[in-house]
């Protein structure tokens, strides 16, 4: 573990398990929370929330594994724990095994409210897990923090209600200490999403060197709130794709998919995402973890990082590091910041 300097102005201090680069670090630090650790196995991650959450301390491990009394030789306690553990064996692009040894890693959530007892914690999911194993799962996730103290409610958000230009839809549990139950937020966006265009028409079609200057001006509120302290461009590295690749992306329209192409190449690739262009005109489909597949809304090319990142509401002075494999997969797993403040906002006048 490294010692950082904590942010005394901070209210609250937060443990964030399974932090990933930090997306849900970064919506509550924008509001009135300090992070004063985030636990994760994965380094490369680790090494994009360390610089990002300055004030923060990081602390490489297998959350299967440490046990929190390990953790309470340096942290005494945490006022909010926070976290989404891996989801894989939830997903419903997986297999929805409910067996699956993935399923249990929640239950490492479990022990750590236990142990710390904080005022609150918030743990995110994807919204399969609600109807995994006929609801069994939720309901045990339920009882676990019942019997713990929590009064749980949870709710399936959609992040493009809160102002993130993605139709990306997430469970949210929450549980008070204090006997209360949990108000959501309320979507100010259910009108007027924000719209792929509005998220990425600022962006150049190639690749920029990091820290090259925008080259064209705001095209939306949305971006001047994603530039606002950003010295310059990064992560913005293009995929290379074949001749072949690019021809066939240039087939596809604005907001298409492998249905328009012809009937003799519609079968190249075996997936039903398959082919997949951004929609200019409204909120881009759930961004993944970097499979190419998915295709900007006019460039014959797969998102960059940084314009994954926008998608999922990272400000342009949140920088990514590892490799771009490492990078598309961080952004990927996140949380929404956009989203997570909201939750952090409500949450803060609820504790």
């Amino acid at each position: 573990m490294q010692k950082r300097t904590t942010n005394n102005r901070k209210q609250y201090c937060v443990l964030d398990l399974f932090c990933g680069c930090g997306g849900l670090s970064l919506g509550f630090e924008q509001s009135e929370f300090g992070i004063t650790l985030g636990i994760d196995n994965w380094n490369e991650a680790l090494n994009t929330f360390e610089k990002n959450h300055k004030n923060s301390e990081i602390l490489c491990a297998d959350l299967s594994d440490i046990k929190p009394q390990e953790i309470s030789k340096i942290h005494k306690n945490f006022d909010i724990i926070i976290g989404g553990p891996p989801c894989q064996g939830f997903s419903i692009s997986g297999k929805r095994n409910p067996y699956d040894p993935r399923n249990k890693l929640y239950q490492s959530f479990v022990s750590f409210v236990g142990y710390f007892k904080p005022k609150a914690f918030i743990m995110e999911n994807v919204p399969n897990l609600v109807a995994m194993n006929n609801g069994k799962v939720k309901e045990q996730i339920i009882l676990e923090f019942e019997e713990l103290g929590y009064k749980i409610v949870y709710k399936i958000l959609l992040a493009s209600n809160f102002g993130v230009p993605q139709n990306r839809k997430r469970v949210i549990f929450v549980g008070l200490k204090n006997g209360k139950k949990f108000e959501f937020p309320e979507g100010k966006f259910l009108d007027k999403k924000v719209i792929s265009f509005d998220a990425i028409s600022d962006l150049p079609k190639n690749e920029v060197q990091d820290g090259t200057q925008y080259v064209h001006s705001p095209k939306s509120d949305y971006q001047k709130i994603m530039r606002k302290n950003s010295k310059g461009i990064y992560n913005h590295k293009t995929t290379k794709h074949t001749n072949k690749t690019k021809k066939m992306i240039a087939l596809v329209p604005d907001g298409g998919n492998y249905k328009d192409l012809p009937k003799e190449l519609q079968g190249t690739r075996k997936v039903n995402i398959a082919w997949t262009r951004l929609n200019s005109k409204k909120p881009s489909f759930t961004i993944d973890t970097g499979h190419r597949h998915h295709f900007h809304y006019k460039f014959n090319r797969i998102p960059t990082v940084r314009e994954a990142a926008r998608m999922q509401s990272f400000p342009d002075n949140f920088i990514f590091s590892g490799t771009l494999t490492d990078q598309h997969k961080q952004v990927g797993n996140a949380v929404p910041p956009l989203l997570a403040y909201e939750i952090s906002k409500k949450l803060l006048k609820q504790i």
